[in-house]
């Protein structure tokens, strides 16, 4: 696997104790970043995630390693004295650990902060729970989707006249496994000045309503939710998904001058612009059930290749809605090289999303792709 000894966290040693999306994110977030991550798992049953969705080897799904890339992988028997013992003696060499036990899981295998700081007082210990620990819901485990809906994300999310939705992947996972890693990287941070580990720790339902951001605001301000606008913008107008001649188009207008540039030569409507009715931005989204009828007849009469062109030569942000597969494969998508692959001794290859991150101009690598199981207990 390719090496780069210029990665941020170089030398970092990172245990991940836990299993699923939100603290394998968070620790996959540290791989990436060049620190060195061995994930502890059952010799059994391994990452829940092993068994989830499409397989793409023995021990391996496509969940899996959407979680697992720039990772190494032990299996440990934490239930043991034996692993409790094997895993202690791991930490007092490490800088992280990474767990998301239920509240209490941890203390009573031996392997709480307490416990991990007293063989290593410089450990960055890092516990992502469902609910808040010193709350009345602290044992309850923490799933997503039930998160989504008691956070008030899918009140927020889907069209007006349609059942609430979910988001399309596991969001709340996804942003509480950020939030951890950025945690995570402040206390080492801090660690270079102080010499002190700290005890980090994080729940989905404070990440979750977190992600609620202007729309929980105003549902605060306004004392009641807000409209659920689908893929229309809340205060923006014209600004979401619309259906050209040949399929859909995302067409952002964000002020008035873009505005009467789109009637003007994007539809060629210039007596749309001129309605006192649309004549800015709050005008059009107080009128938006007069405009967007007009607007959707006119979009509709072009292909989305004659729309974007004539967007783009306005300076009007636009782009082609384009299907997971489509837009995975798509030149953009292969230029920007956000697919890393590996060709296998059995003639298979094996595929993961690229990290995002980018040093100095060059996107840093995969250096290990997700680990098979192993299926023999390393425990002392």
């Amino acid at each position: 696997m390719t090496h780069s000894p210029a990665l941020p966290l170089n030398g970092i040693r990172v245990l991940d104790m836990s299993r699923v999306l939100a603290g394998p994110w968070c620790s996959m977030i540290l791989g990436d970043l060049g620190a060195d991550v061995t994930k502890i798992e059952h010799p059994v049953r391994g990452d829940d995630t092993r068994d989830w969705g499409l397989r793409t080897g023995e021990t391996t799904t496509a969940y899996f390693d959407s979680v697992n890339r720039n990772k190494t992988s032990i299996s440990i028997d934490l239930a043991t004295p034996e692993g409790r013992d094997t895993v202690l003696a791991l930490a007092a060499q490490a800088d992280v650990v990474v767990q998301n036990f239920k509240t209490g899981g941890a203390d009573r295998l031996g392997l709480g902060y307490e416990a991990l700081r007293a063989v290593n007082p410089r450990i960055v210990y890092c516990t992502i729970s469902g609910y808040p620990s010193d709350g009345p819901e602290a044992e309850r485990p923490g799933y997503d989707l039930v998160v989504q809906g008691e956070a008030g994300l899918m009140a927020m999310n889907g069209e007006p006249d349609q059942e609430r939705l979910k988001f399309g992947v596991a969001i709340v996972d996804i942003t509480t496994g950020q939030y951890a890693a950025q945690a995570v990287l402040a206390a080492l941070y801090e660690r270079e000045k102080t010499g002190r580990g700290r005890h980090i720790s994080l729940n989905l339902f404070d990440c979750g309503t977190s992600l609620t951001s202007y729309y929980g605001l105003e549902a605060l301000a306004m004392q009641k939710d807000p409209p659920r606008y689908g893929n229309a913008h809340p205060s923006i107008m014209p600004y979401g998904v619309f259906s050209a001649a040949d399929g859909p188009i995302v067409i952002t207008v964000g002020n008035n001058a873009q505005f009467q540039r789109f009637c003007d030569h994007v539809i060629h409507r210039p007596d749309i612009a001129a309605d006192p009715r649309f004549a800015t931005n709050l005008d059009r989204a107080r009128n938006r059930e007069e405009l967007a009828p007009l607007l959707k007849a006119e979009i509709a009469s072009h292909t989305r290749g004659e729309l974007t062109g004539r967007l783009r030569a306005q300076g009007i942000p636009c782009g082609e809605v384009l299907g997971l597969l489509e837009a995975l494969t798509s030149p953009r998508a292969e230029n920007a090289g956000v697919v890393a692959s590996r060709d296998n001794p059995d003639g298979t290859v094996s595929r993961v999303l690229a990290p995002p991150f980018r040093l100095d101009g060059k996107r840093v690598p995969v250096r290990h792709m997700p680990p098979p199981l192993s299926r023999e207990d390393h425990g002392i």
